[in-house]
């Protein structure tokens, strides 16, 4: 069984930084592509930032410049730097990976189970 855990949300200052932590463990074979999306209240989910397995990274406009995504293949582990922040980043945000859980599996999602940011003064 598949499990991605989160930390490092919780309330910060506008213009402050977060670092999020996801990482990945249980039956796992392989994982291709890891990202981070948001949720705030009364919208859609959104891809904040995506990095596959290589290191090459997508990011929405809205984080450009501000978020980094990066990723620690060895232990199964992304993360999310985000400096500068807005009280519009104020959101749930969730971890998701393509994991193939053994070798006769191909890859699937996988959520975590979200963790709150809030920017606020």
């Amino acid at each position: 069984q598949v499990q991605l855990v989160e930390s490092g949300g919780g309330l910060v200052q506008p213009g402050g930084s977060l670092r999020l932590s996801c990482a990945a463990s249980g039956s796992i074979f392989s994982i291709n592509a890891m990202g981070w999306y948001r949720q705030a209240p009364g919208k859609e989910r959104e891809l904040v930032a995506r990095i596959t397995r290589g290191g090459s990274t997508n990011y929405a406009d809205s984080v450009k410049g501000r978020f980094t995504i990066s990723r620690d293949n060895a232990k199964n582990t992304v993360y999310l730097q985000m400096n500068s922040l807005k009280p519009e980043d104020t959101a749930v945000y969730y971890c998701n990976a393509q994991i193939a859980p053994s070798y006769a599996q191909p890859l699937d999602d996988y959520w975590g189970q979200g963790t709150q940011v809030t920017v606020s003064s």
